[in-house]
């Protein structure tokens, strides 16, 4: 889908965040719509919080949707890169594991097991609560990553990580992809032991 970034008409590709069928399901209105809505109610000026304001108050979005078309909207219009948040850059990863929680939670808790899916990186849990959430500090100290575990059916356990406060689009991409990968490893280390 290309949308013009701005009013000079620059063109841009951009990838909503989420589907324009399911917003228009769960707003009435599709991108392009909301898009030319936000544009005419002066979204850039009104800043992200006054526009998801706006659309609860005004267009009857609910809050969770008022944010994902705000979010869409910013970066439709270039205000806003893909994994961008307030303080930083953000991205999560998730997978969903043939192994119970229990056994998940150890992975990551135990650092002999923690080894085997994810070598060579020192990690610091600082906050814990068995079997169901972390939260980590990265090997530079200041990266915040949140870890929830949440039980399925037939033994099967849903790993989902947010890694925050990065520094840029490219750290965000780079730490995207490396944590689809070692939650790769995790996988398949649980899976075939």
């Amino acid at each position: 889908m290309n949308i013009a970034r701005d009013s000079s008409a620059r063109e841009m590709t951009w990838k909503p965040p989420v589907s324009t069928d399911a917003v228009k399901a769960k707003t009435g209105r599709g991108w392009e719509e909301w898009l030319s809505i936000l544009d005419q109610e002066q979204g850039p000026a009104l800043g992200h919080t006054a526009m998801a304001e706006l659309l609860y108050e005004k267009y009857s979005v609910s809050g969770w949707w008022a944010q994902m078309v705000t979010v869409g909207y910013e970066q439709a219009r270039g205000l806003r890169a893909k994994h961008e948040k307030k303080g930083g850059f953000e991205i999560g990863a998730s997978r969903t594991v043939d192994a119970d929680a229990r056994r998940v939670f150890r992975a990551w808790t135990d650092a002999k097991a923690r080894a085997r899916w994810l070598p060579k990186t020192a990690i610091t849990i600082h906050k814990m609560t068995p079997l169901k959430s972390m939260r980590v500090t990265w090997i530079d100290g200041a990266k915040s990553i949140g870890v929830n575990f949440y039980p399925k059916s037939a033994g099967k356990t849903l790993v989902a990580l947010q890694h925050g406060k990065l520094e840029s689009a490219a750290q965000a991409q780079k730490m995207k992809a490396f944590w689809g990968a070692r939650l790769d490893a995790l996988k398949k280390t649980l899976e075939t032991a």
